[in-house]
C-alpha cells in the first residue's frame, strides 16, 4: 500500500483529491468514465497509483476501496467501489487487469 494512509473513506478521497487527483470516476459498460470530462478508459489505459480499504469494524456495510487512478492521457482521479459482500463482480475484475503501480 501506498505511503499516505487514511482512517475513513472521506478523508481518503479529500486527501486524494488535494493531491491532484481530481477527476470523479464511475464504472458502466465494461469501462471507467470521468463523469466531467466523459472521456472512457479500458484497463489497459490506467494505473492504479495507490489504493486504500477500509473494513467496516461494527457495519459490514461499510467494507469499500478507494483507487487513487491516474490514465495514460495523464488524468488522475479517484474511484471508490464496495468489496466483499456487495462487490460487483464486472468491476472487481475489471481493476484485476488494471496495472499496479504503488510507491512504498
Amino acid at each position: 500500500m501506498a505511503v499516505h494512509t487514511y482512517r475513513t473513506m472521506t478523508e481518503a478521497v479529500k486527501g486524494l483529491q488535494e493531491r491532484g487527483f481530481t477527476a470523479n470516476f464511475e464504472f458502466a459498460a465494461g469501462l471507467v468514465h470521468d463523469v466531467t470530462s466523459r472521456r472512457t478508459f479500458r484497463a489497459d489505459e490506467l494505473t492504479i497509483v495507490e489504493h486504500h480499504r477500509f473494513e467496516g469494524s461494527s457495519d459490514p456495510d461499510d467494507m469499500s476501496v478507494c483507487y487513487a487512478l491516474e490514465a495514460r492521457d495523464g488524468t488522475r482521479g479517484v474511484f471508490v467501489d464496495a468489496y466483499g459482500t456487495y462487490a460487483s463482480p464486472e468491476v472487481s475484475d475489471f481493476f484485476t487487469r488494471v496495472p499496479v503501480h504503488e510507491e512504498n
